[in-house]
């Protein structure tokens, strides 16, 4: 269980056992280089913790815990955790600002407590088999223990082909859990207790975010920033991204910062090069197609910030060769396409630092999407509609009128209110999905097609969305859903992907104290006329340069629709259609034939689909077949760059990772 996650702690393994417990660790060496090991017990080793992550104020934590009489024998932040649980108890994780996810083997009590940090930075799956309970950070150390067979769980199917993830406790194995972000679980006396030890405080209002609400037109204006409370909101704000910032600097080892051009990525850049005294490590990664290609805007912000840049090009080619083994890292279906590139940035900063910050988690946090602004117009236009239009008319122009108004005005008008119920699941979740219900109605096979329904595909996201209190605006429903769900799945990505490389990546804007912040804060100072992360840029000015606070969102697209149009269609046809994918009975062949066709011919734009196609049987054939890493048909004629050859200039290693308690 421990030694199949060799990429996460290359650097050292450790192992306790005693009559009813086991815990295994793999060590990427981070902090307290020479007296970090883990597992690590308390003072007369009654108490043992494995741990992944960092807890970035352990620091200001030591001295009260030494007041109390503990005792260190190290530096490391590992130490103050067994020391607080002993101080305490499960409430311990109040007092930790960081990311982790942690197992505490209380061997006197006979009891095993596993935390996840409050947002799911980090990764953590249990499974019962009988008496005994096994964890791991990955699924597949949790299947290396030879107690859990490898059965798909097709009961999430709908939601995976429809949302890319699941949004609940399950995975795509069936018996396997995530322990959720902000969730404790306790096995003791052979039973199980889950609880939630924290939540984001959406709805909620804070006295100074009230104030700074009164200069936020209500009309969908600007923020004003011209009172004394306004600029108040803005300078808290970046003092609290600053701070975060210099906590994530927590490092025996070098760091550097994944660099897009955009604008989370740029403040974080901008924030970490003056806080440190040596020039900053940026590295960025770019597609060969032009369109796919930001390089231009990495390289500006380095030179604004006069930081060292490292860039790398990928093409078709080492797309391809990659995937299947990234199939293995990832565990489930890979989510996005972005997790190849992302994977390759990792691969090349692991030649220079051991550590990463990213951008991850501030358009979540702060309506940086642009189908933000699409929902909440469609919502408001389609309740104006909805009063004013008898119900026959509009289905009258729903399916007679809209679909065959052209070009790019039809385009939008079948995402609008004109053609959708105003309705979560219709705008917000169904709207944006990899495989929309319709479409699954019409590509799985006649066993599969009866629990394609909206609440299947849809229930856990809305459960989320449904959650916050009446005070809640539609914009903190969306993006607390988004936070619970879509979120954590990339975040997921962003670990596997890193750890694969054996690189750390740690995350600023998720900090939680910066989190509660904006959660509480006015819809205006997040999503204001058309402005996304309003107050971002309002923080950034004179820190970063205008055609960065100004571009549009780019995301991460990667040319996979291009690719599999042209010259990897007939590799998508040959897994998708060869006899093991027909007799494994979930897809309809000759409507996935035709899919493939019309996606070759540009008659309609089948990418989303036929990626997660791909990567569903990928996905069967690596785990369910235990094939395990696949080889695509006809990669291995072409020279490529791959984790399954990595050259020189790449590199391979990775992070830490707890497994495996075991109690009866």
């Amino acid at each position: 269980m421990r030694d199949v996650m060799q990429y996460r702690g290359p650097d050292e393994a450790g192992l306790h056992c005693d009559d009813f417990a086991a815990l295994a660790h793999r060590r990427l060496s981070i902090v307290d280089l020479s007296t970090g090991q883990q597992p690590l017990s308390n003072e007369d080793g009654t108490i043992w913790v494995i741990y992944n992550g960092e807890i970035y104020n352990h620091g200001d934590v030591r001295p009260e815990l030494e007041s109390h009489g503990h005792r260190y024998r190290t530096k490391s932040d590992t130490e103050m955790i067994v020391h607080a649980y002993e101080q305490w108890g499960d409430d311990c994780v109040h007092r930790f600002r960081g990311m982790f996810a942690f197992a505490i083997w209380d061997a006197p009590k006979r009891r095993l407590l596993l935390s996840r940090d409050r947002l799911g930075i980090k990764p953590l799956y249990w499974c019962r088999a009988g008496n005994t309970l096994l964890f791991g950070s990955e699924i597949k150390a949790i299947l290396a223990s030879g107690l859990v067979p490898a059965d798909p769980n097709y009961a999430v199917l709908p939601e995976v082909l429809s949302t890319r993830y699941t949004s609940g406790e399950e995975t795509l194995f069936k018996g396997i859990y995530k322990l959720l972000p902000g969730h404790q679980l306790v096995f003791e006396l052979g039973e199980i207790r889950v609880r939630q030890y924290w939540d984001v405080p959406v709805g909620e209002r804070s006295e100074r975010s009230r104030s700074a609400e009164s200069l936020a037109p209500h009309s969908g204006g600007r923020a004003s920033l011209s009172g004394e409370s306004g600029r108040d909101v803005v300078d808290q704000f970046r003092s609290l991204l600053t701070e975060s910032v210099r906590l994530r600097l927590m490092s025996d080892v070098p760091l550097g910062m994944f660099l897009s051009g955009g604008i989370d990525s740029s403040a974080v850049a901008a924030l970490m090069a003056g806080l440190i005294d040596r020039p900053l490590q940026t590295f960025s990664i770019a597609f060969k197609e032009r369109a796919f290609n930001e390089l231009e805007y990495a390289r500006e912000v380095a030179r604004t910030i006069g930081a060292e840049s490292h860039e790398v090009v990928i093409d078709d080619a080492d797309f391809f060769g990659a995937l299947p083994k990234l199939v293995w890292h990832e565990d489930e279906p890979i989510a996005h396409p972005s997790s190849v590139p992302l994977y390759y940035v990792s691969a090349l900063a692991r030649q220079h630092v051991t550590v990463v910050l990213t951008g991850e988690g501030s358009d979540e946090l702060m309506a940086g999407y642009g189908k933000y602004l699409r929902l909440a117009w469609n919502w408001r236009a389609g309740t104006v509609y909805e009063r004013a239009v008898p119900r026959g008319v509009r289905n009258l122009v729903a399916s007679r009128i809209v679909p065959h108004v052209p070009g790019l005005v039809g385009r939008y008008a079948r995402r609008s209110f004109l053609a959708m119920d105003r309705t979560p699941e219709a705008m917000f979740l169904d709207n944006f999905a990899a495989i929309r219900l319709s479409d699954q109605q019409r590509l799985l096979a006649p066993a599969f097609r009866d629990g394609a329904t909206k609440s299947n595909a849809y229930g856990p996201s809305l459960d989320y969305f449904e959650r916050p209190n009446g005070s809640s605006t539609l914009l903190d429903r969306l993006l607390y859903a988004d936070i619970k769900t879509y979120l954590v799945e990339l975040l997921m990505k962003q670990d596997q992907m890193s750890m694969a490389a054996s690189i750390e990546s740690r995350v600023p804007f998720l900090d939680h104290v910066l989190v509660e912040f904006v959660a509480r804060l006015p819809d205006e100072w997040k999503l204001s006329g058309v402005t996304t992360k309003r107050i971002l840029r309002e923080a950034m000015k004179g820190v970063l340069p205008e055609s960065i606070l100004n571009r549009p969102k780019m995301g991460f697209p990667v040319p996979f629709a291009s690719w599999t149009r042209d010259a990897w269609n007939g590799m998508v046809r040959e897994v998708l259609l060869d006899r093991r994918a027909r007799e494994r009975g979930i897809i309809d062949a000759p409507a996935v034939d035709r899919l493939l066709r019309d996606h070759a011919d540009g008659r309609t734009d089948g990418g989303d689909r036929l990626w997660s196609l791909l990567n569903l049987e990928l996905w069967h054939r690596t785990f369910i077949d235990n094939e395990g890493v696949q080889a695509l048909p006809g990669v291995a004629a072409s020279p490529r760059r791959s984790v399954l050859d990595v050259p020189e200039r790449y590199g391979t290693t990775a992070s830490s990772a707890g497994v495996g308690p075991r109690a009866a």
